[in-house]
This record gives C-alpha cells, sequence and structure tokens, in this order.
C-alpha cells in the first residue's frame, strides 16, 4: 500500500554525513574551578542580568527579522497581485490572458530564482529549517545550521520563495531563524564577518549555546505565531532533552520579547497607532464568533466531537499519506538531483514555480464557480478586516468572470496570500462549492508535498493549515447539505479541519495544541484541538513518523528519542559499547598527541594509567595507590616505553614533521641502569591495546586478556582541549617537573570556541617532540560514568537527560572497559546489537 514502507527500503544506504554531537556536560576542570573560586554572590547575580538581558535581546531581534520578512513579503505579494488581476481584468475582455499569465510567471519565477541561488550560497537554509534545529536541541551539531549567513540567505529566501507564490509558509524558517540569532547573539563575534569581534569571553560552551538556541527556537514559533507559551512548549516537546526551570523561564520571555517587539511594530507601520499591539503574530486566524443573527448557532456542541475524532482520524491518514509521498520525494533528490550539479537543483525550483503557477492561474480562470455573496458574509468580513489589518476584506475576494454580487470560489483561494485564504475558509460565511473545495485539496495537497524539500527555504504550516482547512470546510458544507446539520458553524470545522492535518503531518501534540488555541484567542477550542491532535498522531504513528523525524532519519543524523522500547532492557552497557579506545595517559609526549590526533577521528580520549605489575597490591585497598595521578619520577620509564611503540605509528604518517624526531628518539639509547627494565616493559606479554597502532586490525586470535588491558581511569580529554594545549605549547621537559608547565585560564581555553583549530593545520615545527604534556589539570576529571552491568534505558536516559556526548564504562575496581557515545544508543544501533543478543542465545 502507499502507506506501507518496506524493509529493503528502509535498509537502503543513502549519502550521509557523520555529525557531531554537543556536550551539554560542564567539565570541572583545574580552569573552571579557577573561574568559581573567583566567584562570589554579586558575580553570579551580575552574570545572570547579562543572561536576562541577552535572552530579551534575542527576543527583540528575532520579532526585527520577522518583521522584516512579513513586511517585504507583503510589499512583492500586493505588487504582484495588483499588476496581475489588472491585466487580467484588461485581458478578459481583449482575450488576451495568456498575457496575464505570462506576467504572472515573470514574477513567481524570478522571486524563485533568487530563492535558490540565495540556497546555493547556504545549502542548509533550504527547507524549513526545523529538522535541524531539532537536531541541535537534541545535541547534534550540524554543520552551519546556526552561522550568521545562514540566517541571513533564509531571512531573505524565504522572502522570496513565499512572494514567488510556491506553496510554502514563513512560519517554519523563522523558528530557524529565532535558533540562530539566539545562537549568534550572545557570542559578540562572526565568521561570517571578521569585523564583529568582541572582547567577551563568556557563554563560550555548548551548554550555553544550546540554552540560547532553545530561546531563540521559542521566540521563533512566538513571533510566527503570536504564541509565546506555545514557542516555549515547542522548545521543549520537539528538541531540547535537558531542561530545567530557569530555562523555562528565561525561554518564556524570551517569547514574550519577539511577540510584542513584531505586534508593536506590525501595529505601529500598518494603522499607524504605535504601541496599540493589534497584530501578535505573523499568522493570524481572526476572532471565531457566530453571527448576532443566528441564535441556534454554537461554535461546537458535544454532538460535534464525534464528527472531530473522525476528521482526526482521516487528518491522520492523510498526513501519513502526504509524508509517504515526501519521503519517496526525497529519496529520489537525494539520490538524482543531489549528487548533480548545483544548477540542477535551481532548474527544479524552477519546474516546480512554474508548474505551480500554470495550475493556480488555470484552475482561477477555469476550475472555479460563481458563489452568491450573502449578506452575512459582509459582517463577517469587517470583523475579519479588524483581524487580518487588510484595507477590505473584499480585496479578497475575487471576482473572475462572474457577475456582480458573486465572486469566483476557486480565485479567491488560489489567487491570494495563503494567510487570506485561510482567513477565508475560517470567516468567510458565504459557500464555497464541494467540488471546488475538493479539488482545491487536491491540488495544494501535491503541489505542497512536491514543494517541500526543493531548494529554497520553506516552511510547512501555513500550506498544512490552509490544505486542512479546505478539508474542514468540505466537511461542514457536506454535513449541511445532505444530514441537514444548519447549526453547526464552519469556521470551527474548517480549523479543526488544519489541526487535524496538520497534527497528522508533523506528529505534535502539546506544543500544537497551545499554538493554535493563542492564535484564535479562544480558550474553548482547547478540548477538540487537543482531542483532534491526539487521533490525528495515533492515526499517522501506526504507518509512519513524522515529516521532521523522515527528514532527520534520511540524513542519518543520530537523533535520540525520548526513550527506548521495552525490549531494549535485554540489552547492558557491555554489550553496546565500543571497548577499541584510544587513550591518552596523565603525562604523555608530544608525538605521542600528534600521532593520536592525527591518525583518529575520535573527539574525547580516557586519561588513564596501566596497573599490570600492581594488580594485586591495587585489589587489596581501596584507594588508587598504586596508581596515583602524581607521577614519580620512575614513570618516566613507562612513558618512554609507550613513547617508543607509538613512535613506529607515526613514522608511517607521511605528512608529519616530526618524523625525523621519531627517528632520533628511537637511536636514542637509554640510560644503561635502565635498560634491562625497558627491554622487559617492551617484551611483556600483554600485546600493545589494539589502536595503539592506527594501521593494525584487532585479530580474533587474541584473548580476551590481550584485547583488554587493565586501564584505571582518571578522566576524559576532549581533542579540542588537546589541541588548544599543543597549539598554544603547553608542555614541559623531561629534566623538570610537571609545575613549571604554563598554565592556561578558562577564557584562553575557549577562546577559539566553537571552532578550534585542526591538528593538521597546526604548525608544530617549534615544539620538541620529545617534551611531555601535563593533561591532567584539562581533563574532566568527573565526567558521568556506567557499570558495564547497567541496563540500556538506564544508559539511555543518563545519556540524553543529561546531554552527553561520552558515556565512560568503567569497572568495579576503576578500570575503563568501554565507551559509550550518541552512536551507541541510536534505535538503528540498538536493534542490530538486539538481533546479535538474540542470535547468541
Amino acid at each position: 500500500t502507499i502507506l506501507g514502507e518496506t524493509h529493503e527500503e528502509e535498509d537502503e544506504i543513502l549519502p550521509r554525513k557523520d555529525y557531531e554531537s554537543l556536550d551539554y556536560d560542564r567539565c570541572i576542570n583545574d580552569p573552571y574551578l579557577e573561574v568559581l573560586e573567583g566567584m562570589d554572590n554579586k558575580k553570579a547575580q551580575r552574570y545572570e542580568a547579562v543572561k536576562w538581558v541577552l535572552v530579551f535581546a534575542i527576543g527583540v531581534c528575532t520579532g526585527l527579522v520577522g518583521l522584516f520578512v512579513d513586511f517585504f513579503v507583503r510589499l512583492f505579494t500586493q505588487l504582484k497581485f495588483r499588476l496581475v488581476q489588472s491585466s487580467v481584468e484588461e485581458c478578459s475582455e481583449k482575450g488576451c490572458l495568456a498575457l496575464s499569465l505570462l506576467e504572472l510567471l515573470g514574477f513567481n519565477m524570478t522571486f524563485v530564482f533568487l530563492a535558490s541561488l540565495l540556497v546555493l550560497i547556504q545549502p542548509v537554509a533550504a527547507g524549513s529549517g526545523i529538522p535541524e534545529i531539532k537536531c541541535y536541541l537534541n545535541g547534534v551539531k550540524v554543520p552551519g545550521v546556526v552561522r550568521l549567513r545562514t540566517v541571513v540567505c533564509k531571512a531573505m529566501g524565504v522572502l522570496f520563495s513565499v512572494a514567488g507564490g510556491l506553496f510554502v509558509g514563513k512560519e517554519g524558517p523563522m523558528i530557524h531563524s529565532g535558533a540562530v540569532v539566539g545562537a549568534g547573539l550572545p557570542q559578540f563575534q562572526s565568521i561570517s564577518l571578521r569585523k564583529i569581534q568582541f572582547n567577551f569571553p563568556y557563554f563560550r560552551s555548548d551548554r550555553d549555546k544550546r540554552d540560547f538556541v532553545s530561546a531563540g527556537a521559542a521566540a521563533g514559533v512566538a513571533a510566527a505565531f503570536g504564541a509565546p507559551i506555545g514557542g516555549t512548549l515547542f522548545s521543549l516537546e520537539e528538541g531540547s532533552s535537558f531542561w530545567n526551570q530557569g530555562l523555562t523561564w528565561k525561554v518564556l520571555f524570551c517569547s514574550m520579547a519577539a511577540t510584542f517587539t513584531l505586534n508593536f511594530f506590525r501595529s505601529g507601520i500598518q494603522f499607524g497607532s504605535w504601541g496599540s499591539f493589534q497584530l501578535p503574530g505573523l499568522l493570524n486566524f481572526g476572532e471565531f464568533k457566530c453571527s448576532e443573527s443566528d441564535k441556534k448557532c454554537h461554535l461546537w456542541t458535544a454532538v460535534d466531537l464525534g464528527f472531530f475524532i473522525l476528521m482526526g482520524i482521516v487528518g491522520g491518514l492523510l498526513g501519513a499519506t502526504f509524508n509517504c509521498l515526501n519521503k519517496r520525494l526525497a529519496r529520489y533528490r537525494m539520490r538524482n538531483v543531489h549528487p548533480k550539479p548545483k544548477l540542477v537543483r535551481v532548474l527544479e525550483s524552477l519546474l516546480v514555480s512554474l508548474t505551480t503557477t500554470v495550475v493556480v492561474f488555470v484552475a482561477s480562470m477555469v476550475l472555479g464557480e460563481c458563489r452568491q455573496m450573502s449578506s452575512s458574509s459582509q459582517s463577517g468580513n469587517d470583523t475579519l478586516s479588524l483581524q487580518d489589518m487588510s484595507e477590505d476584506i473584499n480585496s479578497s475576494i475575487k471576482t473572475f468572470f462572474c457577475p456582480n454580487e458573486t465572486y469566483n470560489d476557486m480565485a479567491t483561494l488560489f489567487f491570494n496570500p495563503q494567510e487570506s485564504a485561510i482567513l477565508q475558509l475560517f470567516h468567510q460565511d458565504g459557500t464555497f462549492s464541494p467540488v471546488t473545495l475538493s479539488l482545491f485539496f487536491l491540488l495544494y495537497f501535491l503541489l505542497s508535498c512536491w514543494t517541500y524539500g526543493i531548494s529554497v527555504p520553506s516552511g510547512l504550516f501555513v500550506p498544512s493549515l490552509l490544505c486542512g482547512a479546505a478539508f474542514g470546510r468540505l466537511v461542514a458544507n457536506l454535513l449541511k447539505s445532505y444530514i441537514g446539520l444548519d447549526h453547526i458553524y464552519s469556521g470551527t470545522f474548517a480549523l479543526i479541519g488544519a489541526a487535524a492535518f496538520l497534527g497528522g503531518v508533523v506528529r505534535m501534540t502539546i506544543s500544537l495544541t497551545v499554538i493554535l488555541i493563542e492564535s484564535t484567542n479562544e480558550i474553548t477550542y482547547g478540548l477538540p484541538i487537543m482531542i483532534t491532535l491526539m487521533v490525528a498522531k495515533w492515526t499517522g504513528d501506526f504507518f509512519n513518523k513524522g515529516i521532521y523525524d523522515i527528514h532527520v532519519n534520511l540524513r542519518g543524523v543520530p537523533l535520540l528519542e525520548w526513550e527506548t522500547e521495552v525490549e531494549m532492557d535485554k540489552l547492558r552497557a557491555s554489550d553496546i559499547m565500543e571497548p577499541n579506545l584510544t587513550y591518552v595517559y596523565p603525562h604523555t609526549r608530544i608525538q605521542s598527541l600528534v600521532s593520536i590526533l592525527r591518525t583518529t577521528v575520535h573527539h574525547a580520549f580516557p586519561v588513564v594509567t596501566e596497573n599490570r605489575g600492581n594488580e594485586r597490591e591495587f585489589m587489596k585497598g581501596n584507594q588508587l595507590i598504586s596508581n596515583n595521578i602524581k607521577f614519580k619520577k620512575s614513570s618516566i620509564l613507562t612513558r618512554a616505553g609507550e613513547q617508543r611503540k607509538r613512535s613506529q605509528s607515526m613514522k608511517s604518517y607521511p605528512s608529519s614533521e616530526l618524523r625525523n624526531m621519531c627517528d632520533e628518539h628511537i637511536a636514542t639509547e637509554e640510560p644503561p641502569e635502565k635498560e634491562d627494565l625497558l627491554q622487559q616493559m617492551l617484551e611483556r606479554r600483554y600485546t600493545p591495546y589494539p589502536n595503539l597502532y592506527p594501521d593494525q586490525s584487532p585479530s580474533e586470535e587474541w584473548t580476551m586478556e590481550e584485547r583488554f588491558r587493565p586501564l584505571t581511569f582518571h578522566g576524559l580529554i576532549l581533542r579540542s582541549q588537546l589541541v588548544t594545549l599543543l597549539d598554544r605549547g603547553v608542555c614541559y621537559s623531561e629534566s623538570q617537573s610537571s609545575a613549571s608547565q604554563p598554565r592556561l585560564s578558562h577564557a584562553e581555553m575557549s577562546e577559539d570556541y566553537p571552532r578550534y583549530p585542526d591538528i593538521h593545520d597546526l604548525d608544530l615545527t617549534l615544539l620538541n617532540p620529545r617534551m611531555i604534556v601535563d593533561v591532567t589539570p584539562y581533563m574532566n576529571p568527573s565526567p558521568f560514568t556506567v557499570s558495564p552491568n547497567t541496563h540500556v534505558s538506564q544508559v539511555f536516559n543518563l545519556f540524553r537527560t543529561m546531554g552527553l556526548r561520552h558515556l565512560p564504562v568503567v569497572n568495579a575496581v576503576g578500570e575503563i572497559v568501554g565507551i559509550i557515545t550518541r552512536h551507541n544508543l541510536t534505535h538503528e544501533f540498538l536493534q542490530a546489537r538486539l538481533r546479535q543478543h538474540y542470535q547468541t542465545i
């Protein structure tokens, strides 16, 4: 069936990227503790006050971005429709409608071409941006998703996409724009604009940045729909895995700032009444109320709930169909469009624009019916004009080829901005033909499904609302005409239809319910909207996932769900961990660090000491006396032996400028009194750890003892920290104490955030490769750890709730036996390990 997904399709390998994870856990090392020691209550209060100021600034800037998009969309759209409509009126008498079509094509294809060019500049600006922001808030670093260039291309691109007549909305990209503002504003610097650089060494961590992105995304929802509470719940429901009360309050404040900033300027610009606050969001649903002359009319009754549930089921089926078709289109694009030259993407966007424009024009001129304007519609229009703030609601009613006192119902829906069409379906008391509504829904459904995913900035909220509103209005017409339910309010059914279809597509529940309630300003709609969305979600989930989750999965992003399946508790941490570790010692030579960093792609390394000869003493006591981090001078012998082994792997790396140094070090003879001890260390029966040599693979003949050497775990050191230490020359010579090593402050360690230099780009010629780096002051000595016997559900909850990036697996005696990352907790990986578990049994 069309809703079904075959197993082969699910396992199909598509072009994917290797995504990194964000690290929400604090690294409580010595530089961070020095900052805490200098932090008193007054400084902490000032620090918190700066956060509130930045949150307010994020909300204001997000509102201004929304104002910019709305102003120019309205300007270009009114200009386009005014010129084309006057041309249609002239050509309807002269028989030159083809010229009117060419005018409309010229406007639309020019705008869409500009939008596609902006996406070529920054590819991540394509689409709505909600899947990318959802991934970021879930803890995945999507390249370029929160850059200044992205928000510029996104805001201007969606402006041209909407003005170009594509079936897209500007509300989804507003969420992405708000998130970018939240990520960039607190940094006080820009990679795109090098001159924007301020000495503000605060909030330079994934933890702080992710909190500000949460606030910015919520502000984008609030600005789009005038729904600050819905924006806060959206950021909580759709993205963030870690949440606290203080963050909730800041996010709500940011959403309020965005809503009232946009409301203030829009009301002042359109009405000239500054401070009136009459337009809370970019999309307003208007006021729902029955006509005063109709005493039997009610917005909804208890009997209507049965129809709402049925509409929710149908909305879930329609949403699942939409998602299945769009998934197939996305697969086709990833295989056949994206690998080709970028010009092919522009041509696809122009093809969609051409088809959409021709369909809209022909349907408006040919397929519409002339409907009588009722007297009640005029009063409804007066109410609507106050809400939409247009010059006159009658300007959105099209009378193409219709006599006086009638209007063309198809042209009224197609030949208008999408927001005006939604308001017509919600509030226009004049009837729409069931045939017109059916054709409109079918054409809009197919074209919006085809459009979502092309290389232009595009939102999905408004097209889904418009499709659903047409479906709901069709249901109301059928109930009135064939069942005789004259008391029902058509606007309510249009709203419920919009909620049902949107819920079936995006599968949001809590936040979408509040967004729709806030947009309607009618709290009595809370129960029917909530029931409809729940039913639509349950129905759609029976067939496939929401549209945003589908696109996330197609890109191979390791997104973590809210919880694991029950059967996953048959697995333990030892079943899913990565046992082949690449580690560093507390005191490691520079050439060893360079070898590790250049021959691996890991982003964190366990800091360990070996406990071979001291295993018995280790098992006797509870203290790590024999493996203390505070090395004595004799421990250099261990480092020297390990250095000799790793220098062999250095020789195989062609781009290393330390190769000669390695050869020189190998040729150097150790002091006679130490030679015997070193020889014993090198000839131990323990085979070097598998990942010690990058060009060596683990052998199946190795015993468990050979595969897993006893390594006492002391902490985690990040790749970015090691690169920073090497870049700044933090090391000491073998003849000196580690106390002589230079110390870096917390500000110096985070100065290059978020783009730390690459190890291959560092100039290390001035560093002596035999120098030693003491990593203990900069490692995280107390990261979250789990036991090998911990159930997967506990591991998953700890990893997701605390926003971790690496989770070491440590046994009862303090030895690290493996490490768990985000990729070890994805649904696909757990399913594969569960199948292996069943096969073993």
